[in-house]
Formats: C-alpha cells, structure tokens, sequence
C-alpha cells in the first residue's frame, strides 16, 4: 500500500498531468455529441433502428471490456489509446460520407471497440507512470483535475456545436469531431510509457492469456480488491442516471428551450465535483457519508417538484462524479499493479453491467411511475451502496490523503 511522502512535484510529473488532462479533454470535447442522434433520424432512420444501433454500440463494448484490459497489460498501452482515438475518428466520417444503417452500424463498432480499449488503460498508463516517478500519491490530484478538465471540455462542445452546424451543418460537425479524436491519438502518443516488469518472458498470445488469467484472479481471490472493484462499478454504474437527466429536468417543470442550460448546469456540478476530489479526504467513512448523502440529495430534489428540486439533484450529480474519482483512485491503491489495467476493465464491465440494470429498471418502472417520483426510488440504491463503502473500501493509501497542491 502507498502511503503519502510528501512527494515533490516535479517537472516531469506536471507534464505528465497537462498531458492526461489534454488526453481527456479531446476525448470529450467531440462536437457530434449532441447531433449523432439527429443525423441519423435526418437519415431516415426510425427510434427503432436508431435504439438497435445504441444495442449494437453497447454490446460491442460491453464484449470487448475485460479482454481490452489484458491487451493493456501486454501491448503498449498508449498505442493502444492512440489506435483507438483512430478507429473512432474513422467512425466519425463513415457516419457522415455513409450515411444509411449500415454506415451507422460501422461507426458503432468503431466507437465500441474504442471505448473498451480506453476504458481502464489510460487510468493504468497515468498511475504506473507515476508509480515509476514514485508520485502515486498525486494520483487522485491528478485524475481529478483532468475529469474537470473533461467535463468543461464537453460543456464547451456543446456550447459550440450549435453555431458550427448553423456555419456548416453535419460536414462541420463531423469535421470537427474527427479533429478531436486525431487530438487525442496525438495526445496519447505523448504520454510517456516505461517498459513494464515482467515476471515471464513469455510474448505475444502466451503474455496475453496470462495477463488475462492472472487478472481476474487477483479480482477473485484477494477480498479486498473483489469489494473496491464491487463498489468502483456500483458508483458510475448508478451515474448512468444522469442519461435521464433531460426528461428528470423537464418533469420538474423546465420548458424545452431552458432544458440545455439546466443540463449545462448539472455538468458543472460533475465538473465541480471531480475538481474536489484532490481535496476530499478518502477514508471509507468518509467516501460511503458522500455516496449516501448524493442519494439523499436525488430524494429531496425529485419528491421537491418544481424549480427548487434542481439544486440537491445538481448536489447528487456533483458528488456522484466526486465518488467515482475517489473510488477509481482506491481500487488503483488496493490491487498489486501487476495486470492493472485488466482489474480496472473488470470494474468497467461491471459498471456497464450494472448501467445496463438502471436503464431496465427505469425503462420498466416508467411503466407505472413517472419521471421524478421513479428517480426519487433510486435514492434507495445509491444510499446501500454508500453504505457498502463503509464497510468494505480497505482503509490507508494514499489516496486517503489530501493532495498538496501543484
């Protein structure tokens, strides 16, 4: 376990967290985000075929999760991301030079293949970097600040991405988008990336299956690390709420036209949120008081109706990002190292996992419930998994310390 030192921050350290920063911002800042769903309805396309490609794009990530991690754990992992930041820039333009179902259904794969190559192996690339400048206590500082970074850098797209398609309509928007992603690819090969120990000389297939194996087990084996994997998914699986975030709002009695500015709001809150995280002091208690009380928050502000709801939703949304930096930052303390970016995969399947639940519940609990009265009932899981975190986040580390700042 890492314990704080006091450790300087040096030059290549700072570097080292401009670099992640602008990685996370170019992967946000894609100015097809509010659009995709518009080009393809403008295409043709039916709410059917439009939800089967949503299926599609889940489904290939959901996948690709876990193996993506061993391949981080064996290949290099900034080409990995650098491969990946392609594959969805390609993607971008499939959807705007072909655009029918089956030029969709590409850009989906793409996207999906992406996402589950990301997903662990920028997280694993950052903390061994600083666990070889023997920084990992700057870890949490630096991962906050970057999803900051990422949450203006989406604020700031979708303020953007208005005028560009009044200037250029979807050839813009695409132009743009494919420009993010050759920024991230760039940013990710300037991520440095020191060789990694390995206990075998094995390559190739061999390394790969090991790394694999080896992962899952420390997952299966070690209790500590099986209970911060449970809650580092419980958290973002449950922050899949915020996709309901629009309709939340407009039930509460916002008109359509002030429904953006209200969600541009809430991403200030996540915003702020992850700024906090270097701040925070990570104890178990502490980290499960936080969770529980961003449930409470969902309570009161859906059973308040009216305007006056949308401040403790804004207070949940802001402290569900906090948490899901915090806890992010613990599970990367509690496991070995050896396969961390395979551990980190596992925790992203079972957040998918688990953000796969939320949407069925709430897609079957609309049946009988309306909008806020069913987001105000999820109160009651965030609040056991606050709880949960009590009991089960291993205490030390450093990434119970409050980071100095750089």
């Amino acid at each position: 376990m890492v314990t704080h030192r006091g450790t300087a921050v040096t030059p290549p350290v700072r570097r080292l967290g401009r670099i992640y920063a602008a990685l996370r911002a170019c992967d946000e800042g894609v100015l097809f985000f509010p659009f995709y769903a518009l080009l393809m309805a403008d295409s043709g396309l039916s709410t059917a075929q439009v939800t089967s490609l949503f299926v599609i794009w889940s489904a290939v990530a959901f996948a690709l999760e876990v193996p993506s991690g061993a391949w981080a754990d064996t290949y290099s992992r900034r080409r990995l991301l650098a491969f990946g930041a392609l594959m969805r820039a390609v993607g971008f333009a499939t959807w705007f030079l072909w655009p029918t179902y089956a030029g969709f259904a590409v850009g989906f794969v793409l996207w999906g293949v992406r996402s589950a190559i990301s997903s662990g192996t920028k997280e694993a690339l950052l903390f061994d970097e600083l666990a070889a400048a023997d920084a990992t206590d700057r870890y949490t500082a630096l991962a906050g600040r970057a999803a900051t970074v990422a949450m203006v850098s989406m604020l700031a797209a979708s303020a953007l991405a208005w005028p560009v398609y009044a200037l250029g309509g979807y050839g813009l928007i695409a132009a743009g988008s494919v420009l993010a992603c050759l920024g991230s690819a760039a940013a990710a090969l300037a991520m440095p990336e020191r060789p990694r120990v390995r206990r075998e000389r094995s390559t190739g297939g061999r390394a790969y299956l090991r790394n694999l194996r080896d992962g899952i087990a420390e997952v299966r084996t070690d209790r500590r690390v099986w209970h911060t994997v449970l809650i580092a998914a419980a958290v973002p699986s449950l922050s899949a709420l915020d996709e309901y975030g629009p309709l939340l709002v407009r039930d509460l009695g916002v008109a359509t036209a002030g429904v953006p500015l209200v969600i541009a709001a809430l991403i200030a809150a996540m915003a702020l949120g992850s700024a906090l995280a270097e701040r925070w002091r990570a104890t178990p208690l502490a980290t499960g008081s936080t969770i529980a009380a961003a449930g409470v928050a969902l309570a009161i502000g859906a059973l308040a109706g009216g305007l006056a709801g949308l401040v403790p939703i804004a207070v949940c949304f802001g402290l569900l990002q906090l948490t899901r930096v915090l806890t992010e930052a613990r599970l990367q303390h509690t496991m070995s190292g050896h396969t961390r970016a395979t551990v980190l995969s596992v925790s992203g399947f079972g957040a998918q996992l688990g953000a796969l639940a939320v949407y069925g519940c709430f897609g079957f609990g609309s049946l009988w419930l309306g909008i806020a009265p069913l987001a105000a009932l999820f109160a009651v899981p965030i609040v056991l998994v606050g709880l949960a975190a009590v009991r089960w986040l291993p205490g030390g580390g450093a990434s119970e310390v409050v980071a100095e700042p750089a």
